[in-house]
């Protein structure tokens, strides 16, 4: 049975030897058997941060690493109990995938009856007991991924890492093992930290999306939360696709270059509004539309087309439309937007 424990970071910063400095102080709390993304772009700390709740960097003076009641700063990753997997699967070519995953095992000298029990456990929660006796070099990349997931958990770790896991596997073959991983970590209830830069696998995997930006947290929520209510610009920009219209409020009408956006919430003073494709359509027939402008790019995906409306922005809106009829770049259109999504920040 996995162990679950709660993990604290009390002002954890982090520089480097040449000065840089990677992460600011950084306080963060995470629940028994939650699974937590950290979510940003490169260079922004998720990964340092990850490395300190690993024990694989220490933090700079007056930073704390706690598992559960036990402070962990000074612990190496091998006395902190972690499961750790990497984008680069990090296996040993020269063992078999039975071998590498009762590693582990082995250094804690389990018995060979126990290692071998285990090893069965991890090869069937993983479903590749038909690759036990296969070297490294004969997996592709997504059973290798399964493989890494297996000798990580075989050893029963207090807190599950994982770090940009998927980056290195193919569209379809990452949304396999997205759902898979997903339900794993459901099944197990371990806690689970998993860093990436990937939005949608932040979304689908996430219990709380930690985003991150130059060494900061910029915010914490569900995410949901994240993406509905952006705590500041960056977030609101960094987490999907952001409309944004300039311009003046005047009373309960938000006016601009494309024409204006009656909203009985509209804050006073408002010199910008923004909101998502989703919460932007093409006006039926027949309707008020009160935004105009022309197709600058209409791309096909299959089940709808992505259209991008010129109205007199710096950055066109972006919107999702059904896929049965066609739109020719430099065609009016008439839009409405729904007030519900509207944002000022």
């Amino acid at each position: 049975m996995m162990q679950t424990v709660p993990i604290a970071l009390e002002n954890c910063a982090k520089t480097f030897a040449d000065g840089t400095r990677a992460l600011e102080a950084v306080n963060l709390e995470i629940a028994a058997g939650e699974t937590v993304v950290l979510l940003g772009p490169s260079g922004c700390g998720k990964t340092t941060t990850l490395r300190l709740i690993a024990g694989l960097e220490q933090p700079d003076v007056g930073g704390r690493v706690r598992f559960g009641a036990d402070d962990v700063t000074a612990l190496p990753i091998e006395k902190r109990n972690v499961g750790m997997v990497f984008q680069s699967y990090a296996l040993f070519p020269n063992m078999t995938v039975a071998e590498n995953i009762a590693y582990g095992l082995r250094l804690r000298r389990q018995s060979t009856a126990e290692q071998r029990a285990r090893v069965g456990e991890m090869l069937a929660l993983m479903r590749i007991e038909r690759l036990a006796e296969r070297s490294i070099d004969q997996l592709s990349g997504g059973q290798r991924q399964r493989v890494a997931l297996a000798r990580a958990l075989a050893v029963q770790p207090r807190v599950l890492l994982l770090d940009e896991p998927l980056t290195a596997l193919d569209a379809k073959l990452r949304d396999v093992l997205r759902f898979e991983i997903d339900s794993l970590l459901r099944e197990l209830g371990i806690t689970a930290i998993y860093v990436t830069h990937d939005q949608a696998e932040a979304m689908a995997l996430g219990d709380r999306i930690v985003v991150m930006d130059h060494g900061r947290i910029a915010q914490v929520g569900a995410p949901r939360e994240i993406y509905q209510q952006p705590a500041s610009r960056y977030v609101a920009e960094f987490i999907g696709t952001m409309n944004r219209l300039s311009g003046h409020a005047d009373g309960e009408v938000f006016h601009c270059a494309g024409g204006y956006v009656a909203w009985p919430a509209l804050p006073a003073g408002a010199q910008e509004i923004l909101f998502r494709p989703e919460d932007t359509r093409i006006a039926a027939d027949g309707e008020a539309a009160t935004l105009h402008g022309t197709v600058g790019a209409a791309f096909f995906c299959g089940n709808h087309v992505r259209l991008f409306v010129e109205v007199g922005e710096a950055q066109p809106l972006v919107l999702e439309t059904p896929a049965r009829r066609e739109y020719r770049r430099g065609e009016p259109v008439a839009l409405a937007v729904e007030t519900h999504g509207l944002m000022v920040l």
